[in-house]
């Protein structure tokens, strides 16, 4: 299993928050203009250009973005 950054993991979950919120009510532009800041922050982060991602990856990271994954029971645990 990889590690990822910590806020490589939080811009996935923020990035996830922000789809489902701008699914549930279109046509928001500020939600809009939050998912293309967090698609920027998650795809372009450094963690990037040590490695680059395939889907394998791109999987991997959406896995921890579940409840039981939260990413401050990570640092805390």
């Amino acid at each position: 299993m990889r590690r990822f950054p910590d806020d490589l993991v939080r811009a996935q979950q923020e990035w996830s928050a922000a789809y489902r919120q701008l699914a549930a009510g279109p046509g928001r532009t500020e939600s809009r203009r939050r998912l293309l800041r967090l698609s920027a922050a998650v795809f372009f982060h450094p963690y990037w250009q040590r490695r680059r991602p395939d889907p394998s990856a791109w999987r991997e990271l959406r896995r921890l973005e579940g409840p039981a994954s939260d990413v401050r029971g990570r640092l805390t645990g």
